[in-house]
């Protein structure tokens, strides 16, 4: 028998292994939970453990029972019953009387709480980002050969005792010990119960007992010169590294930081790249990060300044899409890249500029885009007033017109904190760019 000992080191005393069981089971539960917990928190908490509450239905583990319409004799044992006998009925507590969590008191009946649980920072990632994704990831140039995977490649014979492959091992050594005629414990045990019969016959044939012993004798020397298993019988399963194609791609955080976006509009728009940074950081391996600010013109810095710098100036929102014309040009070839672009604004800019926008979209960057998506940062009140997909700021109705002749851009508002997680599952949804308005 073979004992299996897990060492791993449990999370403050935790139960490593029942824990990870339980999330598996409850994957729903806590899944909607961490969307509804996460709607009115900063990006900033994604580094911290969040406290989620399911309910108590999701945790309860399947059970057998036995099913009442098989038929037979079903007896329960129902402790501390003094009021009721078999037959009689039990009438349903009218509301409020008893196991509710309502505000009003009840003074009787039962009910339970929710289950509250901590979730660290990688298992909220997962659960988060798990149904999200880079659309249309689809060029077919891969010749960025960065990757590997182990995969199986067959047997050898020669390998670690842990990739021992039994089946194959037992096959070779059946057939060797056949085509080499291996005496059977069966033949030599039937030749010992006759020598023994011989040996108290009387009178005792001699030549007979000098036969059997001799047999005896050369078929145990044959077992032991042809073994039960043989190392040239072991066969191990062998792996290999296989290069694994990898579809480069690129995203363009693209960040307007001028003088018409105040200290809230530059928080939000902060908070949606932070997020995208966590998502492409976490989900894809071989991507890179553009970080461009404009003003009235624009600049590539890395993503300390991006995040953190202060400057500010006028408003040029065609600067930060030529800037991405130029560094596309220059380094990210259009046959080997996919290519995704997300920008942040307030949808203000000088006039004329927004043509020029259009101008940009239309000719240069949406034919070598697989996706653009473009946030607009508004005023609660400024929500209410643009309640039409189609009213808004110069550059929002300007994007509009991209949106109907691309399928591949994307348009969407943000007006407070809350809005982020919901606008960014829509951006990223799984389901395609076709989806998203």
């Amino acid at each position: 028998m073979v004992n299996f000992i897990d060492r791993r080191l449990n999370p403050k005393g935790k139960s490593l292994a029942n824990r990870q069981r339980f999330i598996r089971r409850a994957r729903a539960e806590i899944r909607e939970a961490v969307q509804k917990t996460l709607k009115d928190r900063s990006v900033a908490d994604f580094a911290k453990n969040q406290k989620i509450s399911i309910p108590t239905r999701g945790t309860k583990e399947p059970r057998l029972r036995h099913d009442p319409s098989a038929g037979g004799e079903h007896e329960r044992v129902l402790p501390g019953n003094k009021d009721f006998i078999e037959g009689d009925q039990i009438k349903k507590p009218r509301q409020g009387e008893a196991g509710g969590r309502g505000k009003d008191a009840s003074s009787s009946g039962e009910g339970e709480d929710d289950f509250s649980f901590s979730l660290s920072q990688d298992e909220i990632l997962d659960l988060f980002f798990e149904d999200l994704e880079l659309p249309d990831l689809v060029k077919t140039s891969l010749k960025d050969i960065s990757t590997t995977r182990w995969r199986r490649a067959g047997l050898t014979t020669s390998g670690s005792p842990n990739q021992v492959n039994l089946v194959r091992t037992m096959r070779n050594a059946f057939g060797r010990r056949l085509a080499m005629r291996r005496p059977k414990p069966e033949e030599i045990e039937a030749l010992k119960a006759e020598l023994a019969v011989c040996q108290l016959a009387e009178p005792v044939d001699g030549e007979r007992v000098r036969v059997l012993e001799e047999e005896i004798a050369r078929l145990e020397h044959r077992r032991k010169w042809v073994p039960f298993l043989d190392p040239v019988d072991v066969r191990y399963n062998a792996f290999e590294e296989q290069p694994t194609p990898t579809s480069r791609a690129v995203m363009f955080c693209l960040m307007d930081v001028s003088g018409s976006m105040g200290e809230r509009e530059k928080d939000l728009a902060k908070r949606f790249f932070m997020l995208l940074h966590l998502f492409l950081k976490r989900r894809y391996q071989r991507l890179d990060i553009v970080f461009i600010r404009h003003t009235h013109e624009a600049q590539e810095v890395d993503e300390q300044a991006f995040f953190y710098s202060r400057q500010s100036g006028g408003t040029i929102v065609s600067s930060a899409l030529e800037e991405m014309k130029r560094i596309v040009h220059e380094r990210y070839a259009t046959g080997e890249w996919n290519i995704y672009a997300a920008q942040a604004s307030d949808g203000y800019t000088q006039t004329g500029d927004a043509t020029r926008c259009v101008e940009m979209l239309n000719q240069d960057l949406m034919p070598i885009c697989q996706y653009f998506a473009y946030i607009e940062i508004l005023d609660e009140r400024e929500m209410e007033v643009f309640s039409s997909e189609e009213s808004g700021a110069e550059l929002w109705r300007a994007y509009r017109t991209v949106a109907r002749d691309w399928k591949n851009f994307a348009t969407k508002r943000i007006a407070k904190p809350q809005d982020i997680f919901p606008v960014f599952r829509e951006l990223f949804a799984r389901e395609g760019a076709e989806a998203r308005g």
